[in-house]
């Protein structure tokens, strides 16, 4: 099974590697990895602008020939408690699209603020620690849970959940791309 991903960062290949290794435990696993825009802001600041990213470098990989199609967009929105980071995640067969998300992650006002100031998440966590590239390592989940949750952790698990409607075509309809 050929997958195509839409980054080169080592966490979301890994994860795409290791949930659809899991969820398709009778198939070879074959990962194709693209650099493609996004079409976003580097660091999108709402859900809207998160999924558009996501999806829009799906689109900006399906002439490659794989079976799947996937990309992962980190982005921050303010909820009624404060900022948080999450992810959105879109997978597509070439003629289906569906959509998943990670746990959200509360984030320090003060990383919020530099954000707001243009900053990426990554780079701001970096900043703050004293790290460098946390965002291909355990990104700021694993920096706010000292590790008990990572970004691989959650993006493994969100495209498990994702993964779901794929798994069983005979549960759910068809979403069109």
């Amino acid at each position: 099974m050929k997958i195509a991903i839409a980054s080169k960062n080592p966490v979301k290949i890994e994860a795409a590697q290791t949930a659809f290794a899991s969820v398709f435990a009778h198939e070879s696993i074959d990962i194709i990895a693209l650099d493609v825009p996004s079409g976003v802001p580097d660091q999108p600041m709402s859900y809207e602008q998160t999924r558009e990213g996501a999806h829009n470098r799906v689109l900006n990989c399906v002439d490659v020939e794989a079976d799947y199609y996937i990309a992962y967009e980190g982005g921050v929105d303010v909820f009624e408690d404060g900022p948080k980071t999450f992810a959105v995640i879109c997978i597509s067969n070439g003629s289906e699209v569906i959509f998943g998300q990670t746990a959200t992650l509360p984030l320090p006002l003060s990383i919020y603020q530099n954000l707001l100031d243009s900053m990426e998440l990554g780079d701001a966590m970096d900043k703050l620690f004293n790290t460098h590239n946390i965002k291909q390592k355990g990104g700021a989940i694993g920096q706010l849970t000292a590790g008990l949750e990572t970004r691989l952790s959650i993006y493994t698990s969100a495209t498990v959940l994702a993964l779901s409607y794929f798994a069983n075509p005979d549960v759910y309809g068809s979403v069109s791309l």
